[in-house]
């Protein structure tokens, strides 16, 4: 990852890096450990945990992840050869006991309940029903026997849990491995029958006849043996939710466990206030709502893991063997005693605070304090990473600097897993959040939408954008790694799909220009190749207008004072065409800097890309190769050198103003730009661009403004006349006698070079009456009171066109002769769809419109002829 960041050009102080289990911040996490635990903010319970048989481990909650299924499906499982059907609701019946007087199991009573777990019967320890169903108010107080064990079950009344109208009305109690099972367990005082051992397989608890069969096997024999016993009722489809855990895949298996748990209630309730009251901002903004739809409904947090790398729990098993082998317990199992443990710093204070507790004189040696095997939940330590690398919990000079922090920047995805931990922990071991903004990024996601996946082989390394890979190179990695074959074929058709040619070298700027400017989808960027090269090929535009001022910047050439150029009567003094452009670019840094504020990234590269393509490259580059290329001495000429200082400084700001987004291409052509003495060394330590208020120009904003619907107007009646590029005919513009396009027309006349060069024309000229245009024009409209006329005589083939557009005129007639009599048929109006009718009147529409065009080509064709 580090070097992704480097290659990616993460300007990051590298000296400052800090891994969790470093002696500092493992010295951190140990503090705030005890600290909460002396705050009653940590405590040691008995409760139902997510457990990863496949791990070996409890997960959070947060670490499930679930998949909705409609009916019975069949899903592969870590650890089984073959695949293992949810997705069933089974319905067996629980023979009752004989009641007093006569009824029960010989009289044939039985309660049908239904399960999509039917393994988890080997531990249920009661039935429940609802006190007003009236199908079982004579079952109240009555008893079950169970069929494989012989146990006899109560059947208890139970509104909260007993949804009547679901299944048979009746429902299993398993309160050792369901979480609304165990609630009721507790509400009715229920026995907590765990029949799991930790890799998932069937315990004592289980019965003999079920004992060390893996729990989905042994799914599969519970329900053959109900029906040998005359017990099934059906197994039918179930639309249900199945746990699954994040990292493994496994089905999360609840079970009650001895752990370690952090008390949220009270801390989610700071950060949701703390959002509530502006001392931090979420963006964008609408993630406010999933923070507080998880923090107002956040369950206590089960930070024990049972793994073999992490932050080693300091907390300590108290035992006295001596005295009494049996009153203490083991610890992790249902026998451990809760109250047994000592929380500590060092084994040295844990056993003081143990003899304090259970004794000291000769009772303190027989102590026996065993430190918990388990480690902390990574988050846990993660957690603290605003303020542990400041070196919390020293008073450090780092942390009175830095601590708050100024903004948190991450994936969405981890708004709770991380920043909510961050958060409730830094508000509470340090009273202050620990960041005033948290800026939430997109997740990346391929070109089809699709989560990347290693099994689907659609995961895009951002090295291998950068430097580009062969399709087989990008195959023979998927065989490196631990996929199936069989996933290792599915994948490897996924990439020859979507990276038939391999990915092609796209180099660092274009990726990270392309991923900001994806922003805009806020929760997932659909990252297609095909626009990181595009960006790469607009980088080649950036290098030819850094060549052509290079080229054309002159011998001998200085940068201009950058403050005389920001004075507005140097500004007005230059030529439209700068003005213009440094309006323009003015706009541009008022844009980029106002986004940049709001983390609005893709209004900041649309800015950037609208004034480097659109303005700079295609009109003030263009329009100025007359000027540097006019004969010294003519007009054009004498603005040779206003035209260069504005170039200079369109490229010298633009390139500023895009360096946070191009960092590499850039910082090379910034370098190879004439810059003074008293420059910065590098591009990374010149000043960002700001808006100057000398740049701004209405009016000349307004004048380009009509210049460039006049070049539109001519390029579209050379496409209309099918013109080709090396044709420069002559054009003229023409207003309306008393409209108010009279001082358009006096605009065009003064910047008519501009016209020309943009247009590649001839010339370009003004006509003060009708008389002044010459026959044999294509006319055409620039706007409301002004006309613009292409002279095509000596440009084109007369005859050619006359023919040509015949033929077309031909076509159009018969589309629009089978159209009419498509709308003419009987019964069109009453019986054809309004939106077919409405889709038909515009076909008419644009056929006319088309018809009268190419007639009037004719005509003016004719004329040449």
């Amino acid at each position: 990852i580090c070097e992704q960041l480097k290659r990616l050009g993460s300007s990051l102080d590298w000296s400052r890096e800090a891994f969790t289990m470093d002696a500092r911040l493992s010295a951190a996490v140990q503090e705030a450990f005890v600290s909460m635990h002396e705050r009653q903010l940590i405590y040691r319970d008995n409760r139902l945990v997510n457990w990863c048989c496949a791990l070996q481990s409890a997960i959070s909650d947060i670490e499930v992840d679930y998949v909705e299924l409609e009916g019975r499906t069949q899903l592969a499982v870590p650890g089984y050869a073959e695949k293992v059907e949810f997705g069933a609701l089974t319905s067996f019946a629980y023979p009752l006991e004989p009641a007093e007087g006569g009824g029960g199991a010989a009289s044939g009573e039985e309660i049908v309940v239904a399960t999509t777990r039917p393994e988890t019967m080997l531990g249920d320890t009661a039935v429940a029903v609802h006190p007003d169903d009236p199908r079982y108010a004579h079952l109240h107080g009555r008893r079950v026997v169970h069929p494989f064990n012989g146990r006899s079950l109560p059947i208890i009344t139970d509104a909260e849990l007993v949804d009547m109208s679901f299944g048979t009305g009746a429902v299993k109690i398993t309160p050792a491995h369901d979480p609304n099972d165990f609630a009721t367990g507790k509400r009715h005082g229920l026995e907590f029958l765990s029949i799991f051992t930790d890799e998932g397989a069937i315990n004592a608890h289980g019965g003999e006849r079920f004992r060390g069969l893996p729990r989905f096997a042994a799914r599969v024999r519970v329900v053959e043996a109900l029906r040998e016993a005359g017990l099934l009722r059906g197994v039918e489809d179930n639309k249900m939710r199945l746990g699954l855990c994040s990292r493994t895949k496994d089905v999360i298996e609840p079970l009650v466990k001895p752990q370690w748990w952090v008390r949220c209630g009270g801390m989610a309730h700071a950060a949701c206030e703390a959002v509530r009251g502006g001392e931090l901002e979420i963006v964008p903004s609408q993630f406010e709502a999933v923070w507080f739809r998880w923090l107002e409904d956040i369950r206590d947090w089960c930070i024990s893991r049972q793994l073999w790398w992490g932050h080693r729990i300091p907390a300590y098993y108290v035992r006295r063997p001596a005295a009494d082998p049996s009153d203490c317990g083991a610890m992790g199992s249902s026998s451990e005693m809760l109250d047994r443990w000592v929380v500590a710093r060092t084994p040295e204070e844990a056993r003081a605070l143990a003899a304090a507790r259970f004794g000291g004189g000769e009772a303190e040696a027989e102590l026996e304090l065993t430190q918990d095997e388990d480690v902390l939940d990574t988050w846990f330590s993660s957690g603290l990473f605003p303020f542990s690398t400041l070196g919390w919990p020293a008073s450090t000079p780092d942390l009175a600097q830095f601590y708050p922090t100024s903004l948190l920047e991450t994936g969405h995805d981890i708004l709770f897993f991380w920043v909510a931990r961050m958060v409730m922990m830094g508000m509470t071991l340090t009273g202050r959040v620990p960041f005033k903004q948290v800026f939430l990024h997109a997740m990346v996601r391929d070109a089809h939408g699709r989560k990347m996946s290693k099994s689907l082989g659609n995961v895009i390394d951002p090295l291998e954008v950068i430097e580009g890979i062969e399709l087989a190179a990008l195959q023979a990695k998927l065989e490196e790694g631990n996929l199936d074959p069989r996933e290792v074929r599915k994948a490897q058709a996924g990439q020859q799909a979507d990276f038939p040619n391999g990915i092609p070298e796209c180099g660092t700027d274009a990726l990270r220009f392309a991923l900001v400017a994806y922003t805009a989808q806020a929760r997932d960027i659909n990252l297609d190749i095909n626009r990181v090269a595009g960006y790469r090929m607009w980088c080649n535009k950036l290098w030819n207008a850094i060549r052509f001022a290079i080229l054309n910047l002159g011998e001998g050439f200085a940068a201009p004072d950058a403050a005389a150029l920001r004075e507005r009567g140097r500004v007005a003094a230059l030529p439209l065409g700068c003005r213009w452009v440094l309006s323009r670019l003015d706009r541009a840094v008022e844009q980029v800097v106002a986004s940049m504020h709001e983390y609005n990234f893709t209004a900041a590269t649309t800015a950037i890309y609208d004034f480097w393509q659109y303005r700079l490259c295609d009109v003030f580059i263009e329009l100025i190769k007359a000027v540097v290329y006019a004969e010294e001495g003519s007009a054009l000429a004498a603005s040779k050198g206003d035209v260069r200082d504005t170039l200079w400084t369109c490229l010298d700001v633009g390139l500023r103003l895009l360096h946070p987004f191009m960092p590499f291409v850039t910082e090379e052509l910034w370098q190879r730009l004439p810059r003074g003495e008293a420059a910065p060394r590098s591009i990374m330590v010149s000043a960002y661009p700001a808006p100057c208020a000398a740049w701004r120009d209405t009016a000349a904003e307004a004048a380009m403004e009509l210049i460039e619907e006049s070049v539109h107007a001519v390029r579209s009646l050379r496409s209309a006349y099918n013109l080709p590029p090396s044709a420069r005919p002559e054009v003229f513009f023409l207003a309306a006698e008393g409209a108010a396009a009279d001082g358009a027309a006096d605009t065009l006349a003064e910047q008519a070079w501009i016209v020309a060069a943009l247009a590649q024309c001839k010339s370009a000229a003004v006509a003060r009456a009708s008389a002044e245009v010459p026959a044999g024009c294509g006319v055409g409209i620039v706007r409301e009171g002004l006309s613009v006329y292409v002279l095509l005589a000596g440009v084109v083939d007369a005859a050619q066109e006359v023919a040509r557009l015949g033929k077309k005129h031909e076509q159009l007639a018969a589309m629009m002769e089978q159209l009419k009599k498509k709308m003419s048929v009987s019964g069109y109006e009453e019986r054809v769809p309004q939106s077919v009718k409405e889709e038909n009147a515009a076909k008419q529409s644009k056929l006319a419109a088309e018809m009268d065009t190419c007639t009037k080509a004719l005509e003016e064709f004719k004329l040449l002829l």
